[in-house]
């Protein structure tokens, strides 16, 4: 007998993950980036398309290994910054995504932060040695950005281990 409780999913955390929106990866993608979770397994790729003057987010996609909560939570975050500046987009928070969700158990939170994670890497690979790095850019890195490189650090560890092992 197992000792799982079910998880409630809000309707549009369900309908998300049967029917997510912007699934796939975008080929001439300007932007991209991952962010995983070695605690649950989840991987989240984003892709964006900016529109032809490079100020607007024209398309975005997300390629996704995970649970019910991190495919819809990649796929609203898509929803959401779909034509909006790279400003705006970097301001969207975990919490947005979250609430857009209609809400998230509690054990699942940490996948609007990988989510947000995935985006926030992405925009910051992008303006990467530019000169025209943007001001409303933090020099530091974000909660969710060293969420993202904990994980990895641990998976990295994590692999060394096994290969030692064998």
């Amino acid at each position: 007998m197992s000792s799982r409780i079910p998880l409630i999913y809000s309707p549009k955390v369900l309908e998300l993950f049967r029917n997510p929106k912007n699934l796939g990866a975008i080929p001439d993608a300007e932007i991209h980036g991952t962010a995983g979770s070695l605690a649950c397994g989840d991987m989240i790729a984003i892709y964006i398309k900016l529109s032809s003057d490079g100020k607007t987010i024209e398309k975005a996609g997300f390629e996704s290994y995970g649970c019910a909560a991190n495919i819809a939570a990649a796929s609203i975050m898509t929803e959401i910054i779909k034509g909006k500046s790279l400003e705006e987009a970097w301001n969207v928070d975990w919490k947005t995504i979250t609430e857009e969700l209609g809400g998230l158990p509690s054990v699942k939170y940490h996948c609007g932060v990988l989510a947000v994670g995935a985006l926030r890497r992405a925009i910051r690979k992008y303006f990467e040695g530019r000169k025209d790095k943007p001001d409303w850019l933090p020099e530091d890195l974000t909660h969710e950005e060293r969420h993202a490189i904990e994980e990895e650090k641990l998976m990295e560890q994590l692999s060394k281990r096994i290969q030692s092992i064998k």
